[in-house]
């Protein structure tokens, strides 16, 4: 179970937890002045003494705004709310009757530096008003910084939809109590800059998902070798190119021993093994801790048999790639070792019709299905990446830099995970280490990287977790 600080909840999730919470003994007012008065620590020192304006709304989330612009005012700060509604709740009409600054109406001109949306927050599931999308576009507009609480006003919580077409962007977003889907998902989350969390006093939430947060790893043992720390064969095939990519990302992310299956490239840098045996006879060797087969794999013959017979082998295994489109339920029938699947949009849609699935739902319902029916683990990989297990596990990845949009970062991603699985990592947390040490190589490369250069960067990410 993930830990308050690191849950991912549903707006069903946040509801019960909530109320949780005050069947225990705290009240909605006491509720409501944490969210509040912990958002108005982030919204204080991203206006830095400027003038703020708080809009609110008719629910608990404008409460929370009530809160935060007292909060403001009490600190001395240049605040004043729009009130696009009267509070329709206690909490929310107690919060405005405690505010003792300036209130405008709907129509107000008001310009200032920092805007702060709190009309509408979770649950959301209906479309914004024409007038409250004016209201919340003019203000947005009105003002150099914005800043939403829990959730930007339009956004649904669950699938990170805008109920909206053309929503502001945001600074900042600072959810409230604990993560929401949105906050991980696009569409909603290109429009969201910083994202940061107050903390209400949420307890742990039965199958709750979690946000994948930096990895603790060590180094190796005292007495410690290169099979002890984990081989990892690769599987290469018809474009070598894309399996030393992910032989060369791996040899970072912590595998004592990396080798090529097939022949060696002309390219193949000194520090890694080829072994040209035939791929059965190569795969009797016992040490192979884990393989990685599909990037450069082919879809011919000579791909389907190389696929057939690692998966007659009971390892660890990530397929990717080509993989991924050979892969049906018969290729699985008799493998029983765990199995990382990480598609891409496409590849996802091409393992929902191998396995009969409808393909309903948003990106993680659809990963949670394959999951279920092919018994392994699935990363869905993209701009907004999530990993599920058949055990009902989810997480996700905050988004990593908009550069990993290359040629070859696939190959990288599933060299990383393969290594960390070849160690000795449980299958679940290597799809979730694995997505974290990519996106960290991604900030260390910096803008305008190449899949080579990404890979040069896994180890030194790989020490930012020691």
């Amino acid at each position: 179970m993930p830990r308050p600080s690191d849950q991912v909840l549903t707006a069903a999730q946040m509801r019960a937890a909530e109320q949780a919470l005050i069947a225990a003994g705290t009240g909605v007012d006491e509720l409501m002045q944490r969210a509040g008065r912990g958002a108005a620590e982030w919204v204080w020192r991203i206006a830095g003494g400027r003038s703020v304006t708080v809009l609110t709304g008719p629910g608990n989330n404008g409460g929370d705004g009530w809160v935060i612009a007292e909060a403001i005012r009490q600190r001395g700060g240049d605040v004043a709310v729009v009130m696009a509604a009267e509070p329709a709740t206690d909490a929310a009409r107690n919060a405005r009757a405690a505010y003792g600054g300036p209130v405008l109406g709907r129509d107000a001109e008001r310009h200032g530096e920092v805007f702060v949306d709190c009309l509408f927050g979770t649950g959301l599931t209906r479309s914004l008003s024409g007038n409250d999308a004016a209201l919340l576009a003019r203000l947005a507009g009105s003002h150099a910084r914005r800043v939403a609480i829990d959730l930007p006003s339009g956004i649904e919580s669950d699938l990170g939809l805008p109920l909206n077409p053309g929503l502001p962007d945001w600074d900042l977003v600072v959810a409230l109590g604990a993560w929401k889907p949105a906050h991980f998902l696009m569409p909603a989350a290109a429009t969201m800059g910083a994202v940061r969390l107050v903390e209400i006093g949420v307890g742990p939430v039965d199958g709750a998902a979690r946000a994948i947060g930096r990895p603790h790893l060590s180094a190796p043992a005292a007495d410690a070798h290169k099979y002890t720390r984990g081989l990892l064969g690769v599987v290469g095939g018809a474009m070598p190119g894309a399996a030393l990519l992910s032989a060369r990302a791996a040899q970072g992310a912590g595998a004592g021993y990396v080798k090529l299956f097939g022949h060696a490239p002309a390219a193949m840098q000194a520090d890694l093994v080829a072994d040209p045996a035939p791929l059965a006879e190569a795969l009797l060797d016992k040490r192979i801790a884990a393989l990685l087969i599909g990037p450069g794999l082919g879809r011919d013959g000579a791909a389907r048999e190389a696929l057939a017979v690692a998966l007659s082998e009971q390892r660890p295994m990530v397929l990717d790639a080509d993989a991924l489109v050979l892969l049906g339920p018969r290729s699985l029938g008799e493998h029983r070792a765990p199995v990382i699947a990480t598609p891409h949009d496409g590849e996802l849609f091409s393992l929902e019709r191998s396995f009969a699935l409808d393909g309903s739902g948003g990106k993680v319902e659809r990963a949670m299905a394959l999951a279920r029916a092919a018994n392994m683990v699935v990363l869905a990989k993209g701009p907004d990446s999530a990993v599920a297990a058949p055990d009902g596990r989810v997480a996700y990845a905050p988004r990593g830099p908009s550069w990993l949009s290359a040629a070859g970062t696939g190959d990288v991603l599933a060299g990383i995970i393969a290594s960390r699985l070849a160690c000795g990592t449980e299958v679940f947390e290597a799809a979730c280490q694995g997505l974290w040490l990519h996106s960290e190589a991604a900030r260390l490369a910096g803008p305008a990287f190449s899949a080579g250069q990404l890979a040069d960067c896994v180890r030194s990410a790989y020490a930012a977790c020691l």
